[in-house]
């Protein structure tokens, strides 16, 4: 077997690694299942009949068609902490040692860790635009233009999930790890629009990448 083909067995052993361990640890879903539902009710009921977003909420001027592109993109940068702790705790506990004094591709753990936020990224979005559709949001763009927003949200969770093995090697500790990912998410305009507030706050908001426009 080639030195690629040995690599793409390695990081599919490590993605099973990191699967076995989800299916031993499931409130490490949380992040990819509850808390997307509880985002999009919340500030779909709470705020959807505050705000008004005008065009911006399409045809209709519908709140959660604003609102749901920024929610999509904000819950994958939360979900992007997970690949900074498990490295972190990997590094902790000594695993990472392990892994080095094996016959294996070095590289290969970190891209289990990668792949894996990136099947955690898609299950979210799944379970998102379940919900979303249930209680009113109407995607628009045709299928291959919302197929390849999905796609952008994806490449751009599994780009800020190589952040996050960044972060977990730099700070070697999941509690630092997992605190350090927070601010990615802290500027998002998801919930209304950047004009609603001063100009500071328009300026950081729009140079977000949750923004929802």
């Amino acid at each position: 077997m080639s030195g690629f083909g040995w690599w793409v067995r390695d990081s599919w052993e490590m993605v099973l690694r990191n699967l076995i361990h989800i299916k031993r640890t499931p409130e490490l879903l949380l992040d990819v299942t509850l808390s997307p539902i509880m985002f999009v009710l919340l500030f779909n009921f709470v705020f959807g009949g505050a705000i008004d977003v005008g065009a911006e909420g399409g045809g209709d001027a519908n709140y959660i068609n604003y609102m749901m592109s920024g929610i999509f993109v904000q819950t994958i940068a939360f979900a992007g902490i997970y690949t900074s702790v498990l490295l972190a705790n990997d590094l902790q506990k000594g695993m990472i040692d392990r892994f080095r004094s094996l016959p294996m591709s070095q590289s290969s753990v970190l891209t289990g860790h990668t792949l894996t936020d990136l099947l955690r990224a898609m299950l979210a979005i799944v379970i998102m635009f379940i919900v979303g559709v249930l209680v009113g949001f109407r995607p628009e763009g045709g299928i291959l233009g919302n197929l390849a927003a999905i796609g952008l949200m994806l490449l751009f969770g599994f780009a800020l999930s190589w952040v996050g093995v960044a972060a977990g090697a730099l700070v070697r500790a999941p509690e630092p790890s997992r605190a350090s990912s927070s601010p990615s998410s802290s500027r998002s305009p998801s919930s209304a629009a950047p004009s609603c507030g001063p100009t500071p706050c328009r300026t950081g908001c729009n140079g977000s990448p949750s923004a929802s426009r």
